[in-house]
């Protein structure tokens, strides 16, 4: 087998630099490394030049496979799952594949592409605007119009970002990062020997640029997403539900609750409730934390039902207005965590707003959840999936919060236990794990995988169609 890249001998400056790099990493792709689950073909690299081509040769061992993980730091659920796959394939896999994570669109592109984190952000904050994007969008013939017109000035260096990383295997863990590089590989007729899969990363409302019928895989995290892929216009075949990905640190962390509350200097007695306030400390945090000191006290036996844990991430204003307060119940406040799994493991229930990763944490800990905000759009169907079955309830209100954590802590602990039970049943923690042996299990059987022709094109004229 041979893989041929042309040698371009006239390109445009970011692309002699984009070859000097493929050359300089094509040349240290050997690896001795053979994982027992790998795959039954064998081959060794041999490099032959001429007529301003490189041959590469597969006579012995079987090359490191080249995976691209394709996200964008819109919300912290992409890059999260995104890493999450990244650990999982070094888990099970080692070094037969090498795993890079990027955001192509900020390091390649130009307007829109490259400022969508500071876009999104911004339109999350006025939240009307982010409804009117997210639904505005929604009809296939806008969506494809607006991609397509984005195709035609920025294809070339999207491709410029895959020539750079050469991958055998492309995973989409963001909406927008499917149409492009799908296009793109049509182009270099590569669509049939570059495996293409899509990871969704929202657990019930989705927006219809997740699906494309050109992957080789989309995987689901719920049936309801499923429901919505086969109509949209994928097969059967190409959808899989595993759940969302969760990154094996904490899907496969096994905790003791009592010793997490001596590590963490909790009381090993009292109840505990989770107070999130996302990785920038948003939403109604320090009025629900409020509330829940007053709740949570019991004033006829002055003394606390229960105990506070309030995570504030990035917001060091809001860390140290909390810190400034009097409490009558025992509170943990706390900055950017790195260690959820123990915080929630130590924990009897979460408040937090309908985020897709942190419902999954919650449910694998068997947290009941009270959802206390929502994004529209991608978030407003995480609220009936929780609900629905059973695993917790929604209220805006702090002070309505307060009162169902404390009726929890006191006189209905039973709906509290069921809760928890329920949570456990919707939990999927091998889903990361389900999804790297799926895709292996595809690369397995499209066979050797280093006969890729990746080649700089001119020209992107009849690229859209």
């Amino acid at each position: 087998m041979a893989m041929k890249v042309a040698s371009p001998k006239k390109v445009a400056s970011i692309t002699e630099k984009v070859w000097q790099r493929v050359y300089g990493r094509s040349s240290s792709n050997n690896s001795s490394h053979h994982h027992q689950r790998g795959c039954s073909y064998e081959s060794e690299d041999e490099y032959e030049e001429y007529d301003g081509t490189i041959q590469l040769m597969q006579m012995g061992a079987e090359r490191t496979k080249n995976v691209l993980i394709l996200m964008s730091d819109t919300g912290g659920g992409h890059r999260a799952s995104a890493e999450a796959i990244r650990d999982a394939f070094q888990i099970e896999f080692g070094d037969e594949y090498r795993i890079f994570v990027k955001d192509v669109w900020k390091e390649y592109t130009g307007w829109p592409l490259n400022d969508m984190e500071r876009s999104y952000k911004f339109m999350v904050k006025h939240v009307q605007l982010w409804k009117v994007a997210f639904h505005s969008t929604y009809p296939r013939w806008i969506h494809s119009c607006y991609l397509a017109a984005i195709a035609a000035y920025y294809a070339k260096e999207v491709e410029a970002g895959l020539m750079e990383y050469k991958p055998d295997i492309i995973i989409s863990v963001h909406p927008l990062m499917q149409h492009i590089p799908l296009w793109v590989l049509k182009w270099q007729g590569l669509q049939k020997k570059v495996i293409f899969v899509t990871v969704i990363t929202d657990l019930n409302t989705c927006h219809p640029t997740w699906f494309h019928p050109g992957v080789n895989r989309c995987y689901c995290p719920s049936k309801e997403v499923a429901k919505r892929a086969l109509l949209d216009g994928l097969e059967e075949s190409q959808i899989q539900v595993f759940g969302l990905p969760i990154r094996p640190s904490f899907a496969r962390a096994v905790l003791c609750k009592d010793d997490l509350r001596k590590e963490l200097e909790m009381d090993p007695d009292l109840p505990a409730v989770l107070l999130m306030g996302g990785g920038e400390g948003m939403g109604p945090v320090k009025k629900t934390a409020k509330a829940l000191g007053e709740s949570l006290y019991d004033k006829d036996q002055e003394k606390p039902i229960g105990q506070l844990i309030i995570i504030c991430g990035r917001n060091k204003a809001l860390v140290s207005t909390l810190e400034s307060e009097e409490w009558k119940i025992p509170v943990k406040v706390r900055g950017f965590e790195t260690q959820m799994e123990k915080w929630m493991g130590a924990c009897d229930c979460i408040i937090t707003k309908a985020g897709p990763g942190t419902i999954a944490e919650a449910l694998i800990r068997g947290l009941p959840i009270v959802l206390n905000d929502y994004i529209p759009g991608q978030e407003k169907g995480n609220v009936p999936y929780v609900v629905d079955n059973g695993a917790g309830v929604f209220t805006r209100s702090p002070k309505e919060t307060a009162k169902i954590v404390a009726e929890w802590f006191s006189t209905k602990t039973d709906e509290l236990k069921r809760m928890s039970e329920n949570a456990l049943k919707l939990a999927q923690p091998e889903a990361v794990f389900d999804i790297v042996k799926d895709i292996h299990e595809l690369a397995c059987q499209r066979g050797p995988l280093a006969n890729i022709p990746y080649v700089l094109t001119s020209s992107f004229t009849s690229l859209i169609e």
